[in-house]
């Protein structure tokens, strides 16, 4: 599933409101334990041009999340 969402989420980096949106979905669809990987892997990709996006979306995440 992680390999997917990455790809999915490549995919869609043109555009930001259809990025946070898959990458929210993303989150729903992963196991918990592939979510740090997950992140770490989006903060390298996309950070140069999502970076707040990325914060908002992983900061509302954990905080649900705990």
């Amino acid at each position: 599933m992680l390999d997917y969402v990455k790809m999915i989420l490549l995919k869609v980096s043109f555009n930001k409101a259809l990025f946070e949106k898959e990458l929210r979905k993303a989150l729903k669809m992963l196991v918990p334990a592939e979510v740090p990987d997950f992140r770490s892997w989006c903060y390298q990709q996309f950070a140069h041009i999502y970076r707040k996006v990325l914060k908002r979306v992983f900061g509302s995440f954990e905080i649900a999340g705990s």
